[in-house]
């Protein structure tokens, strides 16, 4: 995976406390963002909007941007950017609608969807919890990884994680997937996990590179991410795990609205748009090629 390190004055903050920063030396947003101004409307696509939203004339996606490279905050502390975010500016293009990027923490977005925002673009895994509640359109395949403070030095070992203290961002698959691990420990006679959970993923990084938490587990994508943002403090151990597919969230009875999302999706990873935002992020191999509707109708 192709990495930039960046100027990211939020995830800088956020940092302070363990003394981490980000590289002086980094990219602009602008040089990072791809350029979504070329993608044109697709008639027969922008004709599948609903009304509400056509009248409205804008798409709303709910999103927790302390993510990279999925979805964050510039240096400015308020521009949204990553491939998520440029995923929906492109989806706007083609469904010929503005977009709105509202943070949102991330547990909280799943249930202002169809209400608050149209559309969750967040890097929401699909599962059969979400699916049984929402519907989502795939379009990338990730997967988890942990990353501890540079050195291991307490020596985290990703295979034998009973009794280690691991954090994880609330409302995450991840956070999910700790809570089945820790009750294979306690099943097992061990230790269970000691799992921190936090809102967002700068504290959850912040919490490994000071030292609290023993280690980290996110997506990999982001894990990866986190060792450019962070000036190497700290590392991925143990490889990638557990890819799975992830989607875009849209109300279970809006089945207009999943249509054209389906369809413009389709679209840019017809025409090469997808894998170009992905490269030009860095995961570039993580793009998949068909939009699939889950649940399946």
């Amino acid at each position: 995976m192709r990495l930039r390190t960046l100027a990211v004055a939020a995830l800088a903050g956020a940092l302070a406390l363990s003394g981490c920063s980000a590289d002086e030396g980094g990219t602009s947003e602008s040089d990072l963002s791809y350029d979504t101004s070329g993608i044109a409307k697709v008639d027969e696509i922008a004709a599948l909007v609903p009304q509400e939203i056509r009248d409205a004339g804008k798409l709303v996606i709910g999103a927790s941007i302390d993510y990279a490279p999925a979805e964050f905050r510039a240096d400015d502390l308020q521009t949204a950017i990553g491939y998520d975010v440029d995923l929906g500016k492109a989806l706007g293009r083609v469904l010929d609608l503005d977009t709105e990027v509202s943070a949102a923490e991330f547990a909280s977005i799943l249930p202002g969807i169809g209400s608050k925002y149209d559309v969750g673009i967040s890097s929401f895994t699909i599962t059969e919890e979400r699916t049984a509640n929402y519907t989502m359109v795939s379009y990338i395949s990730v997967g988890s990884s942990y990353a501890v403070k540079a050195g291991n030095d307490k020596g985290f070992d990703p295979d034998d994680i009973c009794g280690r203290t691991v954090a994880v961002q609330t409302g995450t698959y991840q956070e999910e997937e700790l809570a089945t691990f820790s009750t294979a420990c306690t099943d097992a006679g061990k230790a269970a996990v000691d799992v921190l959970k936090f809102g967002s993923q700068a504290d959850v990084t912040t919490n490994v590179a000071g030292g609290k938490a023993e280690a980290m587990y996110a997506d990999s994508t982001v894990s990866e991410y986190a060792v450019a943002l962070t000036n190497g403090q700290v590392e991925v151990v143990g490889g990638v795990r557990d890819s799975a597919p992830q989607g875009i969230v849209v109300a279970a009875d809006d089945t207009e609205l999943a249509a054209a999302i389906q369809q413009a999706l389709q679209h840019l990873m017809d025409d090469g748009t997808w894998v170009k935002i992905l490269e030009s992020w860095g995961p570039k191999d993580a793009a998949l090629s068909t939009a699939e509707i889950f649940p399946a109708s």
